[in-house]
């Protein structure tokens, strides 16, 4: 099997790579120019990776990628806007899917298999929540043999969300935390993600079907922290931040990319995000890393 992979070159997609790699698929990755240099390619990956240039706002290169492919995984997407820069949630996550989606059937494409995020409905609060529900949307009326998957926060060796926390406890004498700190996440494995999206390929049994996926358990933001302290080595103490001083901050300072959080960012933290994955992990018959474990890996 052929497979067309958008997004190969971001933090999921270069492990997915070697996940398909390793189970024998053919991959054509979809690459802007200049930004191969992002993918860890080996010479022993050479007769089963390529690259195909182009981009998913242009319909064009798409269909020019996807010909000979037998399944398209879309990843491509975007935790905070650039308007500036023109990089925004309606385009990465509208545009970007609809494109996608036309580009399968008119190469006749069936297979589709696609990246979306726990929480994503349209009419959130969130702007990358709602426009990963109007994602959804398009996909589940394509007419596509598509799977969807949900993750919660991804975490590995080079996240940006745990070694964000990881820097903070490194340096501040005391960490900052918005709000009450109680609010739940349930953060997944980078490597139990990309095993899920392999696996769904061959079968067929998860076509229409949606998974939400999140780790073994669940950690308020205070605990997580506790938790990233510990694989460090430290016990650090925690300062919370009411919202009401915070907004105006983040509200001034959301455009400036060395910002660590937007207000979309923010609110999708205070809504939470957990799900019952016990689904997931029978589907894919995948043993799930737990976190504690699992960044004790990185994280030092």
């Amino acid at each position: 099997m052929r497979i067309f992979l958008t997004g190969g070159t971001g933090y999921v997609g270069q492990e997915l790579l070697q996940s398909l790699w390793m189970s024998g698929y053919q991959t054509v990755c979809l690459t802007r120019p200049g930004s191969e240099k992002k993918l860890t390619l080996v010479p022993e990956t050479a007769d089963l990776i390529s690259v195909a240039y182009g981009d998913v706002l242009n319909p064009e290169s798409l269909v020019k990628g996807m010909r000979g492919c037998d399944a398209v995984i879309h990843l491509v997407g975007i935790i905070r806007e650039f308007p500036g820069k023109g990089i925004t949630f309606d385009k990465l996550h509208v545009e970007a899917t609809r494109n996608v989606v036309e580009a399968c059937k008119q190469t006749g494409i069936k297979r589709y298999v696609h990246m979306s995020a726990l929480g994503a409905r349209v009419g959130s609060q969130s702007g990358y929540s709602h426009t990963k529900g109007i994602a959804e949307g398009i996909v589940k009326e394509s007419g596509l043999d598509w799977t969807i998957f949900r993750p919660s926060v991804i975490f590995g060796a080079k996240d940006e969300f745990v070694n964000m926390l990881a820097g903070m406890i490194r340096k501040a004498p005391i960490v900052p935390v918005i709000g009450t700190g109680a609010y739940r996440l349930q953060p997944v494995s980078l490597k139990n993600v990309a095993e899920g999206f392999t696996r769904a390929l061959d079968k067929p049994e998860t076509i229409g079907q949606i998974y939400e996926v999140g780790g073994p358990q669940s950690y308020s933001y205070d605990e997580m922290i506790d938790e990233i302290a510990l694989a460090m080595g430290k016990k650090k103490a925690k300062i919370h931040m009411p919202l009401a001083l915070m907004m105006p901050i983040i509200r001034l300072m959301e455009g400036f990319a060395f910002f660590p959080i937007t207000r979309a960012q923010l609110t999708m933290l205070l809504e939470g995000n957990t799900c019952d994955s016990t689904g997931f992990y029978r589907t894919f018959d995948i043993r799930p890393i737990p976190f504690a474990g699992g960044i004790r890996q990185y994280i030092g």
